[in-house]
Protein backbone atom coordinates (compact mmCIF):
# COMPACT_ATOMS: atom_id res chain seq x y z
CA UNK A 1 0.00 0.00 0.00
CA UNK A 2 1.56 3.58 -1.06
CA UNK A 3 1.90 6.22 1.54
CA UNK A 4 -0.56 8.90 1.39
CA UNK A 5 1.07 12.83 1.70
CA UNK A 6 -0.46 16.30 2.95
CA UNK A 7 1.38 18.99 2.48
CA UNK A 8 2.64 21.30 5.65
CA UNK A 9 2.32 24.70 4.62
CA UNK A 10 5.38 25.54 7.93
CA UNK A 11 7.48 23.57 6.54
CA UNK A 12 6.58 24.61 2.54
CA UNK A 13 7.16 20.21 2.27
CA UNK A 14 5.00 17.29 1.34
CA UNK A 15 4.65 14.94 4.47
CA UNK A 16 3.88 11.26 4.66
CA UNK A 17 0.58 10.92 6.99
CA UNK A 18 1.43 9.01 9.49
CA UNK A 19 -1.76 7.40 11.68
CA UNK A 20 -1.63 6.59 15.58
CA UNK A 21 -3.28 3.63 16.74
CA UNK A 22 -5.76 5.91 18.76
CA UNK A 23 -6.73 7.67 15.66
CA UNK A 24 -7.04 4.45 13.45
CA UNK A 25 -9.48 3.04 16.46
CA UNK A 26 -11.37 6.52 16.53
CA UNK A 27 -11.69 6.28 13.25
CA UNK A 28 -12.54 2.89 12.86
CA UNK A 29 -15.35 3.13 15.45
CA UNK A 30 -16.63 6.35 13.98
CA UNK A 31 -16.76 4.30 10.52
CA UNK A 32 -18.86 1.51 12.02
CA UNK A 33 -21.08 3.59 13.94
CA UNK A 34 -21.75 5.31 11.00
CA UNK A 35 -22.08 1.98 8.84
CA UNK A 36 -24.32 0.63 11.63
CA UNK A 37 -27.11 3.49 11.71
CA UNK A 38 -27.47 3.68 8.14
CA UNK A 39 -27.98 0.14 8.62
CA UNK A 40 -30.40 0.42 11.01
CA UNK A 41 -31.95 2.85 9.67
CA UNK A 42 -31.88 0.84 6.13
CA UNK A 43 -34.03 -2.51 8.33
CA UNK A 44 -35.97 -0.11 9.63
CA UNK A 45 -37.50 1.33 6.44
CA UNK A 46 -37.39 -1.97 4.96
CA UNK A 47 -39.25 -3.28 7.64
CA UNK A 48 -41.99 -0.38 6.79
CA UNK A 49 -42.07 -0.96 3.51
CA UNK A 50 -41.70 -5.00 3.39
CA UNK A 51 -43.27 -6.51 6.02
CA UNK A 52 -42.35 -10.03 7.73
CA UNK A 53 -43.99 -12.46 5.20
CA UNK A 54 -45.91 -14.14 8.85
CA UNK A 55 -46.96 -10.69 9.31
CA UNK A 56 -48.36 -10.25 5.51
CA UNK A 57 -49.61 -13.53 5.95
CA UNK A 58 -51.85 -12.25 9.31
CA UNK A 59 -52.47 -9.06 7.67
CA UNK A 60 -54.41 -10.55 4.71
CA UNK A 61 -56.29 -13.53 7.10
CA UNK A 62 -57.80 -10.11 9.12
CA UNK A 63 -58.63 -8.27 5.71
CA UNK A 64 -60.70 -11.15 5.22
CA UNK A 65 -62.04 -11.91 8.13
CA UNK A 66 -63.48 -8.12 8.48
CA UNK A 67 -65.08 -8.65 5.05
CA UNK A 68 -66.98 -12.26 6.41
CA UNK A 69 -67.55 -10.29 9.30
CA UNK A 70 -69.08 -7.83 7.76
CA UNK A 71 -70.96 -9.91 6.13
CA UNK A 72 -71.89 -11.62 9.04
CA UNK A 73 -73.78 -8.33 10.38
CA UNK A 74 -75.25 -7.74 7.17
CA UNK A 75 -76.99 -11.18 7.65
CA UNK A 76 -77.67 -11.00 11.08
CA UNK A 77 -79.41 -7.41 9.82
CA UNK A 78 -82.01 -8.46 7.50
CA UNK A 79 -83.07 -11.78 9.55
CA UNK A 80 -83.60 -9.39 12.53
CA UNK A 81 -85.96 -7.00 9.61
CA UNK A 82 -87.71 -10.55 8.48
CA UNK A 83 -88.25 -11.81 11.79
CA UNK A 84 -89.46 -8.36 12.66
CA UNK A 85 -92.11 -7.91 9.65
CA UNK A 86 -93.11 -11.91 11.13
CA UNK A 87 -93.74 -10.38 14.34
CA UNK A 88 -95.86 -7.72 13.19
CA UNK A 89 -97.62 -9.98 11.26
CA UNK A 90 -98.39 -12.26 14.22
CA UNK A 91 -99.48 -9.22 16.61
CA UNK A 92 -101.10 -7.57 14.30
CA UNK A 93 -102.70 -9.58 11.81
CA UNK A 94 -102.30 -13.09 13.21
CA UNK A 95 -103.74 -12.71 16.17
CA UNK A 96 -106.06 -10.38 15.76
CA UNK A 97 -107.96 -12.68 13.41
CA UNK A 98 -107.73 -15.23 15.71
CA UNK A 99 -109.20 -13.19 18.63
CA UNK A 100 -105.76 -13.57 20.81
CA UNK A 101 -103.69 -10.51 22.19
CA UNK A 102 -100.54 -9.33 20.95
CA UNK A 103 -97.64 -10.22 23.00
CA UNK A 104 -95.79 -7.48 24.80
CA UNK A 105 -92.14 -6.29 24.20
CA UNK A 106 -91.96 -7.51 27.63
CA UNK A 107 -92.85 -10.83 26.53
CA UNK A 108 -90.66 -11.04 23.35
CA UNK A 109 -87.62 -10.17 25.24
CA UNK A 110 -87.97 -12.45 27.86
CA UNK A 111 -84.42 -14.02 28.61
CA UNK A 112 -82.51 -11.71 26.86
CA UNK A 113 -80.43 -10.38 29.89
CA UNK A 114 -79.40 -13.70 31.20
CA UNK A 115 -78.18 -14.81 27.75
CA UNK A 116 -76.06 -11.32 27.09
CA UNK A 117 -73.75 -12.43 30.64
CA UNK A 118 -72.61 -15.17 27.51
CA UNK A 119 -70.48 -12.64 26.51
CA UNK A 120 -69.53 -11.01 29.37
CA UNK A 121 -66.10 -12.13 29.12
CA UNK A 122 -65.31 -11.25 25.27
CA UNK A 123 -63.12 -8.08 25.36
CA UNK A 124 -63.28 -7.33 21.92
CA UNK A 125 -66.28 -4.63 21.71
CA UNK A 126 -67.36 -5.89 17.44
CA UNK A 127 -67.65 -9.44 18.56
CA UNK A 128 -69.20 -8.70 21.78
CA UNK A 129 -71.72 -6.53 20.07
CA UNK A 130 -72.58 -9.35 17.15
CA UNK A 131 -72.51 -12.00 19.58
CA UNK A 132 -75.18 -10.04 21.89
CA UNK A 133 -77.10 -9.07 18.94
CA UNK A 134 -77.44 -12.88 17.61
CA UNK A 135 -78.21 -14.11 20.93
CA UNK A 136 -81.30 -11.43 20.97
CA UNK A 137 -82.24 -12.61 17.54
CA UNK A 138 -81.87 -16.56 18.84
CA UNK A 139 -84.14 -15.23 21.99
CA UNK A 140 -86.90 -13.62 19.75
CA UNK A 141 -87.10 -16.42 17.43
CA UNK A 142 -87.16 -19.03 20.21
CA UNK A 143 -90.42 -16.72 21.55
CA UNK A 144 -91.68 -16.27 18.20
CA UNK A 145 -91.68 -20.10 17.46
CA UNK A 146 -93.87 -20.78 20.46
CA UNK A 147 -95.76 -18.32 19.38
CA UNK A 148 -96.80 -20.03 16.54
CA UNK A 149 -97.67 -23.18 18.21
CA UNK A 150 -99.84 -21.13 20.15
CA UNK A 151 -101.52 -19.68 17.06
CA UNK A 152 -101.77 -23.11 15.33
CA UNK A 153 -103.45 -24.24 18.52
CA UNK A 154 -106.22 -21.38 18.32
CA UNK A 155 -106.27 -21.83 14.15
CA UNK A 156 -107.20 -25.64 14.58
CA UNK A 157 -109.67 -24.49 17.58
CA UNK A 158 -111.17 -21.16 15.93
CA UNK A 159 -111.40 -23.69 12.41
CA UNK A 160 -113.57 -26.19 14.34
CA UNK A 161 -115.84 -23.59 15.77
CA UNK A 162 -116.48 -21.62 12.45
CA UNK A 163 -117.37 -24.89 11.06
CA UNK A 164 -119.34 -25.78 13.76
CA UNK A 165 -120.99 -22.42 13.65
CA UNK A 166 -124.82 -22.14 11.77
CA UNK A 167 -123.57 -20.07 8.91
CA UNK A 168 -125.39 -21.47 6.03
CA UNK A 169 -129.30 -21.26 4.36
CA UNK A 170 -130.80 -24.26 4.73
CA UNK A 171 -132.59 -24.36 1.56
CA UNK A 172 -131.07 -23.39 -1.53
CA UNK A 173 -132.21 -20.21 -2.99
CA UNK A 174 -132.58 -21.93 -6.22
CA UNK A 175 -135.36 -24.10 -4.19
CA UNK A 176 -136.63 -21.37 -2.05
CA UNK A 177 -140.24 -20.29 -3.14
CA UNK A 178 -140.67 -17.79 -0.27
CA UNK A 179 -138.82 -17.11 3.26
CA UNK A 180 -141.25 -16.24 6.23
CA UNK A 181 -139.54 -13.72 8.28
CA UNK A 182 -141.83 -14.14 11.09
CA UNK A 183 -140.05 -14.26 14.30
CA UNK A 184 -141.40 -14.33 17.69
CA UNK A 185 -144.72 -14.33 18.95
CA UNK A 186 -147.71 -14.57 16.19
CA UNK A 187 -151.40 -16.26 15.55
CA UNK A 188 -150.80 -19.75 14.38
CA UNK A 189 -152.73 -20.56 11.59
CA UNK A 190 -153.79 -23.91 12.53
CA UNK A 191 -153.88 -23.66 16.75
CA UNK A 192 -155.91 -19.64 16.38
CA UNK A 193 -153.65 -18.59 19.39
CA UNK A 194 -150.76 -16.72 19.51
CA UNK A 195 -147.85 -18.86 20.26
CA UNK A 196 -144.02 -18.00 20.29
CA UNK A 197 -142.53 -18.71 16.42
CA UNK A 198 -139.26 -19.20 17.50
CA UNK A 199 -137.49 -19.90 13.53
CA UNK A 200 -137.81 -19.21 10.14
CA UNK A 201 -140.61 -20.92 7.81
CA UNK A 202 -138.77 -21.82 4.38
CA UNK A 203 -141.33 -22.58 1.91
CA UNK A 204 -140.14 -25.01 -1.20
CA UNK A 205 -141.02 -27.89 -3.13
CA UNK A 206 -141.79 -31.08 -1.37
CA UNK A 207 -138.69 -32.97 -1.12
CA UNK A 208 -136.41 -30.36 -1.55
CA UNK A 209 -132.72 -30.86 0.23
CA UNK A 210 -132.44 -29.78 3.89
CA UNK A 211 -129.02 -28.99 4.67
CA UNK A 212 -126.79 -29.03 8.01
CA UNK A 213 -125.91 -25.52 8.40
CA UNK A 214 -123.14 -26.21 10.82
CA UNK A 215 -120.91 -29.32 11.86
CA UNK A 216 -121.90 -31.53 14.38
CA UNK A 217 -123.95 -34.44 16.11
CA UNK A 218 -127.82 -35.17 15.51
CA UNK A 219 -129.19 -35.59 19.34
CA UNK A 220 -132.60 -35.92 17.91
CA UNK A 221 -134.39 -37.36 15.35
CA UNK A 222 -137.67 -38.31 15.51
CA UNK A 223 -141.41 -37.88 14.04
CA UNK A 224 -144.76 -37.42 15.63
CA UNK A 225 -144.71 -34.08 16.84
CA UNK A 226 -145.96 -30.98 16.12
CA UNK A 227 -142.46 -30.44 14.33
CA UNK A 228 -143.46 -33.43 12.28
CA UNK A 229 -140.61 -35.25 11.20
CA UNK A 230 -137.84 -33.63 13.07
CA UNK A 231 -133.74 -33.18 13.27
CA UNK A 232 -132.26 -31.10 16.15
CA UNK A 233 -128.62 -31.14 15.73
CA UNK A 234 -125.98 -29.80 18.40
CA UNK A 235 -122.84 -27.96 16.86
CA UNK A 236 -120.85 -27.70 20.03
CA UNK A 237 -119.88 -24.12 21.35
CA UNK A 238 -123.40 -23.54 22.73
CA UNK A 239 -125.12 -23.64 18.99
CA UNK A 240 -128.24 -26.14 18.24
CA UNK A 241 -130.10 -25.99 15.02
CA UNK A 242 -133.64 -27.66 15.00
CA UNK A 243 -135.18 -28.58 11.29
CA UNK A 244 -138.56 -29.51 11.50
CA UNK A 245 -142.07 -30.80 9.45
CA UNK A 246 -139.44 -33.00 6.84
CA UNK A 247 -141.11 -35.86 4.33
CA UNK A 248 -138.71 -38.11 6.24
CA UNK A 249 -135.16 -37.74 7.61
CA UNK A 250 -132.09 -39.72 6.43
CA UNK A 251 -129.74 -39.63 9.30
CA UNK A 252 -130.00 -41.07 12.93
CA UNK A 253 -129.26 -40.14 16.42
CA UNK A 254 -125.24 -39.72 17.59
CA UNK A 255 -124.09 -39.23 13.53
CA UNK A 256 -121.32 -36.57 12.74
CA UNK A 257 -122.66 -34.38 9.93
CA UNK A 258 -120.78 -31.94 8.12
CA UNK A 259 -121.84 -28.66 7.14
CA UNK A 260 -123.95 -28.36 3.28
CA UNK A 261 -124.78 -32.25 4.30
CA UNK A 262 -128.39 -33.50 3.63
CA UNK A 263 -130.56 -34.49 6.62
CA UNK A 264 -133.62 -34.95 4.89
CA UNK A 265 -136.47 -33.18 2.55
CA UNK A 266 -138.84 -30.98 2.60
CA UNK A 267 -142.21 -31.89 4.04
CA UNK A 268 -146.06 -30.85 5.24
CA UNK A 269 -145.41 -33.33 8.17
CA UNK A 270 -146.69 -32.36 11.95
CA UNK A 271 -148.47 -28.91 12.73
CA UNK A 272 -148.05 -27.29 9.13
CA UNK A 273 -149.69 -25.05 6.98
CA UNK A 274 -147.87 -26.41 3.84
CA UNK A 275 -144.60 -27.60 2.14
CA UNK A 276 -141.84 -25.56 4.10
CA UNK A 277 -139.18 -26.23 6.62
CA UNK A 278 -139.38 -24.65 10.24
CA UNK A 279 -135.39 -23.91 10.68
CA UNK A 280 -134.57 -22.69 14.53
CA UNK A 281 -131.34 -21.48 16.23
CA UNK A 282 -130.65 -21.72 19.85
CA UNK A 283 -127.28 -20.39 21.82
CA UNK A 284 -126.30 -21.05 25.16
CA UNK A 285 -129.91 -22.70 24.87
CA UNK A 286 -132.21 -19.62 23.92
CA UNK A 287 -133.56 -18.85 20.68
CA UNK A 288 -132.34 -16.31 18.43
CA UNK A 289 -133.28 -15.28 14.84
CA UNK A 290 -131.87 -17.40 12.22
CA UNK A 291 -131.04 -14.50 9.44
CA UNK A 292 -128.78 -13.22 11.97
CA UNK A 293 -126.18 -15.79 10.74
CA UNK A 294 -126.75 -17.31 7.12
CA UNK A 295 -127.20 -13.81 5.42
CA UNK A 296 -123.48 -13.01 5.71
CA UNK A 297 -122.87 -16.44 3.48
CA UNK A 298 -124.75 -14.64 0.59
CA UNK A 299 -123.53 -12.74 -2.04
CA UNK A 300 -125.09 -9.59 -2.97
CA UNK A 301 -127.41 -10.88 -5.47
CA UNK A 302 -128.55 -13.88 -3.47
CA UNK A 303 -129.22 -11.36 -0.51
CA UNK A 304 -131.54 -9.31 -2.52
CA UNK A 305 -133.02 -12.40 -3.87
CA UNK A 306 -133.77 -13.55 -0.03
CA UNK A 307 -135.00 -10.30 1.04
CA UNK A 308 -137.58 -10.35 -1.77
CA UNK A 309 -138.94 -13.53 -1.06
CA UNK A 310 -138.67 -12.39 2.79
CA UNK A 311 -141.76 -10.55 3.97
CA UNK A 312 -142.03 -9.36 7.63
CA UNK A 313 -146.20 -9.28 8.11
CA UNK A 314 -146.47 -12.90 6.31
CA UNK A 315 -148.14 -14.84 8.70
CA UNK A 316 -146.06 -18.52 9.28
CA UNK A 317 -147.07 -21.91 7.69
CA UNK A 318 -146.66 -23.30 11.65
Amino acid sequence: MGLRYHYNSTTCKYEPIVVSPGLFVKQGFRFLGISFLIGLIGLLYYNYRFPFLDETHRLEENNILKTEWQVLQLNLEKASLQLARLENNDDNNFRVILGMEPLSSTQREAGVGGREKASAEIIYPLIKSAVDFSEKIKNRLTVEAQSMVELKKQWVSKQKQWAARPAIQPINNKELIHLYMVYGARLHPLLGYVRPHNGLDFAAPANSPIYATGDGVVVYADGGTTYGNVVFVNHGYGFETRYGHMTHYIVSVGQKVKRGQVLGYVGNTGLSGGYHLHYEVLYQGKFVNPISFFQHDLNNSEYEKLIALGHQEDVALD
